[in-house]
């Protein structure tokens, strides 16, 4: 008998979008199929799928031990988030090649579906760094007497989403800073910087609102600027390591001495990004934006405002920004209240003669009631309500309980 030969071996998924992309998120269902195309007939021992999940730091740094001594540190750390074993074909041992228990797959293309559950937990989102990683995949594995095992493997893509939609990540962002440059015994004027974004949290495409005002009353030439900047942070073993990217920048006028530069809604677009990672204990991905002005020959004044990259946008019935509540927060201070206030419905105009006196005629089916409760409850059902007036009608009795009550207070 001469056996066929696999001509392909790949995993595929059962896209949850219209994408085609392969994106879950925790809690997720992931589906797939593992397809085998062979040419004749083949006998297998166990056709297997291992999903993982794994978050992954490495780096190296170099030490001094003495004058002539050198080595390398190692710093690595990992976080399982996914891990998952299913047999789709055949039993778990395959240590041995011995003929019983072997599937025979026929010349053809053949499909072998699987499907697992993403944990519950919060998963860290897929990620890739220059000192770390964030992977989630698929690995088949198709064993054959007297053959190595042939592998294949498929990566997709999790989510863990971010809801701007929030009360912390709709709130505004602000900051006021001021400089002042000095050379030997001269000092020169101040510069001054204020900032604000209307909120903290955005998704990747939206455009962010600056609001600025630039002020220079040094002797040099200054540019006002804006830039977004990503924040890679890696741990492992209770080290650090930093770094920081440039993401989208922006640059004003130059301003020359005494001149003021104002802002008033000035557009960063946020390019395709990944979203922020803030629950990874090893990796953490953070954005900020930076308004600064470029001071020639001195350190730049700068104000750094964080920012919070999601995956769910922003909703119609949110998009009041911090600016319009605002507005309409001060508004109110112009809004006189009544010198007066209005006086409450007259008992005459809410309940009619006819149903006062209907109300004091006793129904028949109600007469195993009597008793003095209902007779009580009953008499007052329409009795009118003591009448408003806004002079005390009993001034007296009020002044005494007044001087009755700090005569007690003891913080008197």
């Amino acid at each position: 008998m001469v056996l066929g030969k696999v001509k392909s071996f790949t995993v595929s998924f059962d896209c949850l979008n219209d994408s085609n992309v392969p994106v879950f998120s925790s809690g997720d269902c992931v589906s797939g199929r593992v397809t085998i195309e062979v040419t004749g007939e083949i006998r297998v021992k166990s056709l297997k799928i291992h999903a993982k999940g794994l978050a992954k730091v490495r780096w190296t740094e170099s030490r001094n031990a003495g004058s002539n001594t050198a080595y390398t540190q190692n710093y690595t750390e990992e976080v399982e988030y996914l891990n998952h074993r299913d047999i789709l074909i055949g039993h778990e041992r395959d240590d041995d090649n011995s003929e019983e228990g072997l599937t025979t797959i026929h010349s053809g293309r053949h499909e072998y579906a699987f499907s697992l559950e993403l944990p519950q937990t919060p998963l860290a989102t897929s990620f890739e760094g220059k000192h770390g990683s964030v992977r989630y995949w698929v690995k088949a594995e198709l064993h054959r007497p007297w053959l190595l095992p042939m592998k294949t493997k498929k990566e997709f893509t999790v989510f863990e989403h971010i809801d701007i939609n929030t009360p912390l990540l709709l709130s505004p962002q602000a900051g006021t800073k001021d400089k002042t440059l000095c050379c030997w015994f001269c000092t020169s004027g101040p510069i001054s910087l204020s900032a604000k974004i209307e909120r903290k949290g955005y998704t990747p495409g939206e455009s962010i609102q600056i609001f600025a005002e630039i002020e220079n009353c040094s002797s040099r030439m200054v540019v006002p600027k804006a830039a977004i900047y990503q924040t890679q942070t890696f741990y492992a073993k209770g080290k650090m390591k930093e770094v920081k990217q440039l993401v989208a920048n922006l640059r004003g006028e130059s301003l020359s001495s005494g001149k003021t530069e104002t802002w008033s809604g000035k557009m960063l677009k946020i390019p395709p990004v990944s979203p922020s990672i803030l629950d990874c204990t090893i990796i953490r991905v953070e954005y900020s934006l930076m308004v600064y002005v470029d001071i020639p020959g001195a350190i730049n004044l700068s104000l750094n405002l964080p920012l919070v990259i999601g995956t769910i946008p922003l909703h119609p019935f949110g998009s009041r920004t911090s600016s319009v509540s605002s507005q309409c927060s001060m508004s109110w201070l112009g809004m006189g209240l009544p010198e007066r206030p209005e006086a409450p419905p007259s008992y005459a105009e809410i309940v009619t003669e006819e149903q006062r006196q209907g109300s004091l005629d006793v129904p028949a089916a109600r007469e195993e009631l009597d008793g003095p409760l209902f007779a009580y409850i009953h008499e007052f059902r329409f009795q009118p309500p003591p009448l408003y007036s806004e002079v005390d009608p009993n001034p007296d009795h009020a002044s005494r309980a007044e001087e009755r009550r700090l005569d007690a207070c003891p913080s008197r």
